[in-house]
This record gives C-alpha cells, sequence and structure tokens, in this order.
C-alpha cells in the first residue's frame, strides 16, 4: 500500500498548501449562493475520509469476499461529471479556523492509516464497497480514490479562490 499511501499524501500537501496563505474569513466566505465555501470542500474531505475508512475498516471485517476488476478511478478528477455528494458528507455551515479542520483532517488521516498499517493489501483487494459511479471498487482501489476525489476537489478549491 506504500504507493498508494504516497498518492494520498502527496494530494493533501497540496490541497493544505493551497489555502495555507487564507484567512479565516476567506476560507468560510460563499463565492455565489448555494456554492460550498473553501472551509466547506475542506470539511467534506474530513468527512469522507472518516466515512470511507469506517466503510473500509467494516467491509473487511463482514463484508462477503468479491472478485471484482479494476476500476479506472483516476477518473475521479474529471469534474465534467458532476456528483452530488450524499447528506453524510455534506459540510455545515459552521465557520471554522485553518487550525481547526487541520486537526480534523490530521485525525481522519492518522485512523485512516492506523487501519492501512494494520491490513495488508491482499485482504483489501478480496472485497469490494459499491460506489454511485463505478459500482463496487475493491478496498485496495478506494485508499487511491480518497486522494483522487481530494484532487478533484483541489480543482475546486483553486475555482473558489479566484473568486476571492
Amino acid at each position: 500500500m506504500e504507493k498508494e499511501i504516497t498518492i494520498i499524501e502527496d494530494i493533501r500537501s497540496e490541497i493544505l498548501n493551497s489555502v495555507e496563505d487564507l484567512s479565516t474569513d476567506q476560507l468560510n466566505t460563499e463565492s455565489e449562493e448555494g456554492r460550498w465555501t473553501i472551509m466547506q470542500v475542506l470539511e467534506h474531505l474530513y468527512l469522507m475520509e472518516r466515512s470511507l475508512t469506517k466503510t473500509l475498516q467494516l467491509t473487511l471485517e463482514k463484508g462477503e469476499e468479491k472478485d471484482v476488476e479494476s476500476k479506472p478511478i483516476h477518473f475521479t478528477v474529471d469534474r465534467s461529471t458532476k456528483v452530488v455528494a450524499p447528506p453524510f458528507v455534506v459540510p455545515t455551515e459552521e465557520k471554522q479556523s485553518l487550525q481547526q479542520m487541520k486537526a480534523k483532517l490530521e485525525a481522519s488521516r492518522k485512523d485512516l492509516l492506523t487501519f492501512l498499517n494494520t491490513t495488508s493489501k491482499e485482504a483489501l483487494q478480496k472485497k469490494a464497497y459499491p460506489h454511485p459511479i463505478f459500482g463496487h471498487i475493491r478496498l485496495d482501489e478506494w485508499v487511491p480514490f480518497i486522494g483522487y476525489h481530494e484532487k478533484r476537489h483541489l480543482e475546486q478549491i483553486q475555482e473558489l479562490k479566484s473568486t476571492l
């Protein structure tokens, strides 16, 4: 899982570097009615990672073995296909500081890495969990998916920054 972990860590660094120079007000500014703020995008990433970590753990523990082909999850970064976030990963309206959000993101990443460091890639390859676009994705592919999903939102963050 070394390669997959490198992918998610590199993309997370890019995300955090992209918002480092923004004030709390800028991070929480709604650029357009009904569009997420940069902070809400970050909260969505936190909620997604936390949810997926729990899902991976539960599916590995209780899910049935499935023989699932590899999926082109790298297409996740293509923003031409709009995907509505499920309710459990929709961010709140609460204003937050970057420090607060970084702590949440660090905690969710720590939980994911702890899980990955105590699990074999082979075990993850034997089970799968459904995705609304790709269908069933093997658990080992959900890990780089987290990174590609964050990269998709990095583009959104760049767009939002340009409107500040």
